[in-house]
Parts: structure tokens; C-alpha cells; sequence
């Protein structure tokens, strides 16, 4: 019966869930009852490894693959491996994104713009086909979630690459829902605001007023501006994830205490 059991729960793969927000989604997920496959870069393994050992400590199931989103046989080989392993693919998070440079647009290098993109844009992008291709393959629907920003909704001075990448998962997002409809493929994405990552925690917050607030400072946010915890977000993932949320698709929804009201 256990067998039986857990050859029915759903999977879902969490690409850049080594740390921060991807691992905070990844452990909710694995709480929901997913069989949760979580994916780094080869530099994060052992994090990814201890994350699926806090995983199967509280009697869920996890795998670990690394692969670098920025390459699609990457990505394809990824999606396959987990496929192959756990059964299936029925969630699709693409978490996985880098944030910066704090710079002017008039500083900013072609390589660091490229940079940014390559793995804010296109990794969202090929983790979105890959995935798609894989649930109209099932043919049993399936949810594609997509990690955009506030900044994605209103720009900021001095982080315009990171912006512009923000606002192109938008429109991926809600293109990618037009088409996948079809399929009974809900495509959504989440926005969050200033979230207490590793990320968002710098060195300097003990001179600057706490956690997040040199980053606030970076910005030019206001020192009173709203902060979450990463589950915040994860919990927003949660509900997208679930059966209940068919009724969803091509939203960017805001997670950021009111600071941006769309």
C-alpha cells in the first residue's frame, strides 16, 4: 500500500534550491507531500545534499540534481533524470536566478548584462519548454512556476539588467499560459519583494540598521520599508502548486508587504 501510496504523489522540480528562497520552496513542497527533485549548480552539491538529507529526515522524498540552467542539454538532461527517477514531472519551479550589479545603466558592461540574462532569462525559458514538453508529453496538466520580482513589476535605479530580466519572465510568463492552456498547463509567476535571503543579507547590516537594510540603502528603499521571511513566497508557490489553482494562470503575483500594489 505504501508503494502504491507514493508511486501517486506528485513531483516537482525546484531549480536553484540549494539555499534561500529555492530551499524554503522545496521543503514546503516536500510538506505538501511532493516527491521534490532540487536542482544547483555543481559549486552548491553538498548544499543540495543536505537539503534532500532535511528532506527525508521528515519522511519525504528528494532527489538532487545538478545542472547549470543557462545550457539547455543541461536542462534537458536534468528534466529526464527526473523523469527517469521519480515518475513523472507535475511541478515546474524555476527558482533558480543571481541579482546585481548595483550599478548606473551608463556603467553597465555588455558581459555582466549578458551574464544576468543568461541566467535570469534564458534559464527561465528553457526550464519553462523543457518542462512544458515534458507535462504535454503526460498529458495530465501540470503547474509552471516562474520566479520574477517587485523590480519586474516597477523598475529601480541602478539594478536595470536585473530589472529588465524581471519584467522579461513576466512576459514569458503570460505567454507561455496563452499557449500551455491547452494542455490544462498552468504557467504563473511570483514576485517577491525584499526577502531575507543570503541574498539580501550583507555584512554591513549590523552598521546599517539590520538585516536587509544595506541592501534597502543599495536601492535607495526607505529604512522602514517591509521585509518577509522567504516563506512568504514559498507559501504563494504552495497554493499555486496545488490542484485547487487551476482556475490561475498568467498572473504575476506580488509578494512584497504593499510596497507595490499592481
Amino acid at each position: 500500500m505504501a508503494a502504491a501510496t507514493s508511486a501517486l504523489r506528485r513531483i516537482a522540480l525546484v531549480t536553484g534550491a540549494s539555499q534561500g528562497m529555492g530551499k524554503c520552496i522545496a521543503l514546503r513542497l516536500a510538506a505538501d507531500g511532493f516527491k521534490v527533485a532540487i536542482n544547483d549548480v555543481a559549486t552548491k552539491e553538498n548544499q543540495l545534499q543536505e537539503v534532500v538529507t532535511q528532506i527525508e529526515a521528515n519522511g519525504g522524498e528528494a532527489m538532487s540534481v545538478v545542472a547549470d540552467v543557462t545550457k539547455e542539454d543541461n536542462v534537458q538532461a536534468m528534466t529526464s533524470q527526473v523523469v527517469k527517477q521519480m515518475g513523472g514531472l507535475d511541478v515546474m519551479v524555476a527558482n533558480a536566478g543571481i541579482f546585481g550589479p548595483f550599478k548606473p545603466l551608463v556603467e553597465l558592461s555588455v558581459d555582466e548584462f549578458e551574464q544576468l540574462m543568461s541566467v535570469n532569462m534564458r534559464g527561465v525559458m528553457l526550464s519553462y519548454k523543457h518542462a512544458a514538453l515534458q507535462m504535454i508529453k503526460q498529458g495530465r496538466g501540470g503547474r509552471i512556476i516562474g520566479a520574477a520580482s517587485q523590480v519586474g513589476i516597477q523598475g529601480m535605479p541602478n539594478i536595470s539588467a536585473y530589472c529588465a530580466s524581471k519584467f522579461g519572465v513576466r512576459g514569458l510568463t503570460h505567454s507561455a499560459a496563452r499557449e500551455l492552456a491547452q494542455y490544462k498547463i498552468t504557467v504563473n509567476a511570483y514576485a517577491p519583494g525584499h526577502i531575507l535571503t543570503e541574498m539580501n543579507l550583507k555584512p554591513e547590516d549590523s552598521i546599517n540598521g539590520g538585516p536587509g537594510s544595506t541592501t534597502k540603502k543599495i536601492l535607495g528603499l526607505p529604512a522602514d520599508a517591509p521585509v518577509g521571511e522567504p516563506e512568504v513566497a514559498a507559501s504563494l508557490v504552495s497554493y499555486l502548486a496545488k490542484p485547487e489553482s487551476y482556475f490561475i494562470t498568467g498572473q504575476t503575483i506580488g509578494v512584497n508587504g504593499g510596497i507595490i500594489c499592481s
